[in-house]
């Protein structure tokens, strides 16, 4: 069975997975004016954010939602570059491997803290 921490860190990956979904639907919504996208976003709007609170109540505010958007962020920059044929400039490629560090800090130092 699966500790309180492990069911934490699966709700917060999967809140910022659902985050990508929702905002890779959100640009196929054409400003929700597309019904099934626009259906798709605010479902998986609601899930992420339910999946957060959750993390949020094991973690605390600092370290979920630091993981939460960084996920977010990396995904939604990665979706954008791979299927909505965004600009994949090395300096943003950079900016993506500094923002990985520092969700591999932060889930050092909470395992650290934890004892």
């Amino acid at each position: 069975m699966l500790s309180e921490k492990s069911k934490g860190w699966l709700c917060l990956v999967a809140a910022g997975l659902l985050e990508i979904v929702w905002a890779y639907f959100l640009k196929k919504s054409l400003g929700f004016s597309v019904l099934v996208p626009s259906i798709i976003v605010l479902v998986c709007l609601f899930l992420s954010f339910f999946l957060l609170g959750k993390a949020v109540s094991i973690f605390g505010i600092g370290l979920s939602y630091g993981v939460f958007t960084g996920i977010g962020i990396a995904g939604t920059t990665l979706a954008g570059i791979f299927f909505l044929n965004e600009g994949a400039s090395p300096l943003k490629i950079v900016s993506l491997l500094i923002l990985l560090a520092g969700l591999i800090g932060l889930k050092i130092v909470s395992q650290k803290e934890d004892g």
